[in-house]
C-alpha cells in the first residue's frame, strides 16, 4: 500500500476547502485545511506537508506572498496555484517562484488530481 501523503489546501472559500478535502481523501491522502496563508504559516507541522494547493488571491496574504515566505525557509513542498483571476503577471510570478502548476478555476478535477500525484512524485 502506498504511503499516505498530506496535501494542504489554503483557500479562503470554505466550499473549495471542503470539496478538495473530499477529493484528496477519496484519493487516499490526508488533507490539512487552512482558510488563510497566515494560518498555514502558523501551523506547527508544516514539515509534514507534502504538497500545497493554494489560492492566489485571499484576504490578507495571497498565495504568491506565501510562496515567497516559504521559499525563504526551505524546503518548500510543491505548490499548485489556483485562481479565478488569471493574468500573465501572476502566473509568471508563481512559476518564477517555483510553482509546480498554475490552474484557472473552475478546473477539471482530474487535472488537479493528476498534478497533485505528479507533484508528490517529484517531492524530494
Amino acid at each position: 500500500m502506498a504511503e499516505t501523503k498530506t496535501i494542504a489546501v489554503v483557500d479562503d472559500d470554505q466550499t473549495i476547502r471542503r470539496a478538495l478535502d473530499d477529493l484528496i481523501r477519496a484519493c487516499g491522502h490526508a488533507s490539512a485545511l487552512f482558510a488563510t496563508a497566515e494560518e498555514f504559516l502558523a501551523y506547527r507541522d508544516r514539515a509534514g506537508i507534502d504538497c500545497i494547493v493554494v489560492d492566489v488571491k485571499m484576504p490578507g496574504m495571497g498565495g504568491i506572498e506565501l510562496q515567497s515566505k516559504l521559499n525563504a525557509d526551505p524546503p518548500t513542498p510543491p505548490m499548485i496555484f489556483m485562481t479565478s483571476y488569471a493574468d500573465d503577471k501572476t502566473r509568471s510570478a508563481a512559476m518564477a517562484g517555483g510553482a509546480f502548476a498554475f490552474l484557472v478555476k473552475p478546473m477539471e478535477i482530474h487535472r488537479l488530481i493528476d498534478l497533485v500525484h505528479m507533484a508528490l512524485k517529484q517531492k524530494i
